[in-house]
């Protein structure tokens, strides 16, 4: 992996990351000149028990540029300038403009409820230059490019002191919010462990404790046992429809054997990790014979510097169901109660996907 750091003319940092070596003298572009004033700032939810960030300067962000607009290019349209440079390289990490969490954030307002100072970061993630491209579209090397980058950045955010967790995801299609047209994602590195992850945690560790395994390791054995759900396995990783899917169509992606974060992954894992992404996301698409959105989120074990064998790293697909008229999105029961309720069996939505043919040999042909 070869990678160089720029710096935007706004102060923002910018990373190439390439498979081959990166020319010198690229230069980083921004959409302006003056720093990014960003002050977020977290509330304490007493009923909740969590925190919630806010970040006024967040009204005035970017939303979906006009179809012409092509963000990866430069534009003589000073409302849409560029924030990716020309040059050779394969995937970009920058700054976000409109952070909902930043190292520098100090002095939080005083309320009748605790506050901090909204001390983290928000960094962008465009996966290739091509804007009509996709996980799906890559070639194998590039995404083990890319879970080499989703290791770099955890590896470089948790250096911070400020920062207890790492979460790289990405929202896919317009329907789930996506405002630029160009594949990417982004990874918001939090000054604690989030309530979901830091569930997972707790029910892993609880586990752990009792049997010396891990929770993830033992489910992922028998689901290899049950042999009804696997859409992907190999030696070193597996995709599966969980038994347990809160969403019709929710596909995990996890090293069979567990490892606590991106960062701790073999060469072995990554290659078979990247395999597996690319026949989730190629079975979606070929399952509705369209780009189909979705949100894929990686939980890793905190980046604290102590030991978690508990912890095992695994992505986790949730797709928007659809039915013959529409796509469904969460109801008040999953909004409000955090309890799902799932109108399909697992067993059957993995049926549907094991049926769509994929040939990862044949795609990365037609990607050369």
């Amino acid at each position: 992996m070869y990678s160089q750091e720029l710096l935007k003319p706004d102060g923002r940092s910018l990373t190439l990351y390439s498979r081959s070596p990166i020319a010198a003298g690229i230069q980083a572009p921004s959409p302006g000149n003056e720093p990014i004033q960003a002050n977020p700032h977290l509330r304490w939810h007493p009923l909740r028990g969590e925190w919630v960030a806010y970040a006024s300067h967040r009204q005035g962000r970017t939303f979906m540029p006009p179809p012409e607009y092509n963000p990866l290019a430069a534009t003589k349209d000073p409302q849409f300038p560029t924030e990716l440079p020309q040059g050779q390289y394969d995937i970009a990490v920058f700054d976000n403009r409109f952070p909902s969490l930043t190292v520098q954030a100090h002095d939080p307002p005083s309320l009748i409820v605790d506050t901090l100072p909204a001390n983290g970061a928000c960094e962008v993630v465009v996966f290739t230059q091509d804007p009509s491209a996709s996980l799906g579209s890559l070639p194998i090397d590039h995404l083990n490019l890319l879970l080499h980058v989703w290791g770099d950045r955890s590896r470089i955010l948790g250096s911070h002191p400020q920062i207890q967790y790492v979460l790289p995801f990405e929202n896919k299609g317009v329907e789930v919010g996506v405002t630029l047209h160009h594949p990417h994602g982004q990874i918001y590195a939090y000054p604690f462990v989030p309530p979901v992850p830091a569930r997972m945690l707790q029910q892993q560790h609880e586990y752990y404790q009792q049997r010396q395994r891990g929770l993830l390791q033992d489910l992922i054995q028998q689901e290899i046992s049950d042999n009804q759900r696997i859409l992907y396995r190999d030696e070193w990783a597996i995709s599966f429809v969980p038994i347990c899917a809160r969403y019709p169509y929710e596909v995990w992606v996890a090293p069979i054997e567990p490892v606590a974060t991106l960062m701790d992954l073999t060469n072995e894992q990554r290659w078979s990790l990247a395999k597996a992404l690319k026949t989730v996301t190629l079975k979606y698409d070929g399952l509705w014979k369209r780009p189909f959105p979705y949100l894929m989120a990686w939980f890793q074990a905190p980046i604290d510097g102590q030991p978690h064998p508990e912890f095992h790293l695994h992505a986790e697909f949730y797709p928007p169901y659809r039915t013959p008229d529409k796509l469904k999105y969460l109801a008040g029961t999953e909004l409000a109660a955090g309890m799902f309720a799932n109108d399909a069996l697992p067993e059957e939505k993995a049926k549907e996907l094991q049926a769509v043919a994929i040939d990862l040999e044949l795609s990365e042909l037609v990607q050369h």
